[in-house]
């Protein structure tokens, strides 16, 4: 019984992190786009395409308690985390093709520019961000529903 009690106290958190994954991850990008002026492949743009919005509606979700967010984010997390995924298996070389992006004139994904934090590879970062925020509102979504009462 205590433990519901803690996850119950816990409720905003979830959605809290979500939206501090994403927004991390949103600000991570536009550093290295914008600032340090590294051109994104394809998939990079793949992937923005589905953090960008996860920001904004986190946020929003945090900021209007909305209890049904899992609806229109959990989509959105596990399109960009597939994407993450075929990137970084093309990254890593287990998939055997050229990655279209990176041809002579684009920014090439297998380049030291790619490393960040802890020497991690942009790809693997964004299919952790992916994951974890999509754990996250799996994690929101099951210990939203309140417990039926029986009279």
């Amino acid at each position: 019984m205590a433990s519901r009690h803690v996850f119950s106290a816990l409720m905003p958190v979830w959605l809290y992190a979500a939206w501090f994954i994403a927004l991390t991850a949103t600000l991570g990008a536009l550093f290295i786009g914008e600032v340090l002026g590294q051109t994104p492949c394809v998939l990079c743009w793949y992937q923005r395409i589905a953090m960008f919005p996860l920001a904004w509606i986190l946020g929003v979700a945090c900021l209007t308690n909305d209890l049904r967010i899992v609806r229109y984010a959990l989509p959105l997390a596990l399109a960009g985390g597939a994407i993450a995924l075929w990137h970084s298996l093309l990254y890593a070389g287990i998939v055997k093709e050229a990655i279209v992006p990176c041809q002579q004139s684009g920014p090439s994904c297998t380049d030291s520019a790619m490393l960040t934090v802890a020497d991690l590879p942009i790809p693997y970062l964004s299919l952790i961000s992916f994951v974890a925020i999509a754990i996250l509102l799996v994690i929101f979504h099951f210990h939203n529903k309140s417990p039926k009462v029986t009279t």
